[in-house]
């Protein structure tokens, strides 16, 4: 498989770790909203954190949501994950141009800027879990690795990275999420502080091309490291013209009777692959 996941478990079940190498989708999602590269790192990123944000959901028909918006030229960010790991994604203004950090690298937090990242989880239940917490950097690792402290109060360690090439494609995308359980012993904790904090950045290793099997064995390796699953993520809108024509119908009948008035066929855009549904009068006409 191209892009995948590694589900795994370490120090007796104590610590559980995800990775992901995810550079197709995110190229794909590039391709689709034709982002400049600070913008291709931010939506990659989430998009890299929806995969593995899926994965941990356990109903099938479990959706997440993962929303940023910041006052940063970037506007916002949102991206949607299936238990399959399926995700899409936009980002509201994908062509800001920032001058880069004095380290040469994307300036991704301040193109996000200040601000509330929000989680939504969709469990098939009247109302869904919603998460929200204050932005802490806009480089959203960080931003996320808040989140699972304040919100669902579980200590995590989240690294996510995109490459970008000469030609402004990307040439590598991945991202890990480490986890302590309820329970885990403080020698434990200690031992995994001093890994994370010894821990080479994530773009460095993706740079030396290390699969998401290598990276968990590289942090933890000295803890018992057992893989409990490997799934594929991509890339993956599930709109229709049939979706669309379903949307339409929940706007009402004296805005649809508008539309109709105007005598023209009524075209709608998706916000997540760009793809164009057009839907004629006659049409329209029958679902009024």
């Amino acid at each position: 498989m191209s892009d995948y996941l590694v589900r795994a478990t370490a120090a007796q079940h104590q610590i559980r770790a995800f990775a992901a190498t995810t550079r197709e989708l995110v190229e794909k999602a590039r391709l689709i909203h034709h982002t400049t590269p600070v913008a291709t790192a931010a939506l990659g990123r989430l998009l890299t954190a929806g995969s593995m944000m899926g994965a941990m959901l356990k109903g099938e028909k479990d959706i997440l949501t993962i929303q940023i918006k910041g006052d940063g030229p970037l506007k916002g960010l949102l991206v949607t994950a299936d238990a399959k790991s399926n995700v899409r994604g936009y980002v509201h203004n994908p062509q800001v141009e920032l001058p880069l950090q004095a380290k040469g690298k994307l300036d991704v937090g301040r193109a996000v800027g200040a601000g509330i990242l929000r989680v939504i989880k969709d469990l098939g239940l009247k109302e869904p879990y919603v998460g929200q917490t204050a932005l802490v950097s806009g480089e959203i690792a960080e931003d996320l690795t808040y989140y699972f402290a304040a919100s669902e109060q579980v200590p995590s360690a989240v690294a996510l990275g995109v490459l970008i090439d000469t030609d402004y494609s990307v040439k590598q995308a991945g991202g890990l999420i480490i986890q302590v359980m309820p329970g885990c012993g403080e020698e434990v904790i200690g031992l995994l502080e001093e890994k994370i904090a010894a821990m080479e950045s994530i773009t460095g290793l993706l740079a030396a091309a290390m699969s998401p099997e290598q990276i968990l064995e590289h942090l933890l390796g000295d803890f018992s490291l057992e893989i409990l699953a490997t799934m594929p993520t991509q890339f993956h809108c599930g709109c229709s013209q049939e979706r669309i024509e379903k949307a339409i119908l929940s706007i009402g009948r004296q805005d649809l009777q508008e539309i109709i008035a105007a005598g023209e066929p009524l075209e709608v855009n998706c916000h997540f692959c760009n793809t164009s549904y057009q839907v004629e009068v006659a049409d329209l006409q029958k679902f009024l």
